[in-house]
């Protein structure tokens, strides 16, 4: 049996100002479709300035939507190779 080694490269982007973190994910599937997310995180003015915790929080944003339109993804393909409705994917 031969087994093939797939591998998928997830950029995430953000840009930040002193308040807000936006990040943007972005995978290619080996199908040539891409996937597009988006997360955003804001400091609360009590809150230090910490450019690394605004990026884990709008990267983590961004990733779990990413991967919620990958689960959507994956199901409407389920469906439409078996022709039925399949069960919820849940994560």
């Amino acid at each position: 049996m031969m087994h093939t080694a797939v591998g998928w490269h997830i950029e995430l982007e953000f840009k930040e100002d002193d308040q807000h973190t936006k990040a943007a994910a972005l995978v290619r599937l080996p199908d040539g479709s891409e996937v597009r997310a988006h997360g955003h995180a804001t400091r609360h003015n009590v809150d230090a300035n910490q450019p690394r915790v605004g990026e884990e929080i709008a990267g983590a944003r961004a990733l779990n939507e990413l991967a919620m339109q990958l689960l959507t993804k994956a199901h409407d393909e389920i469906d439409a190779a078996s022709g039925r409705t399949s069960h919820t994917i849940n994560v």
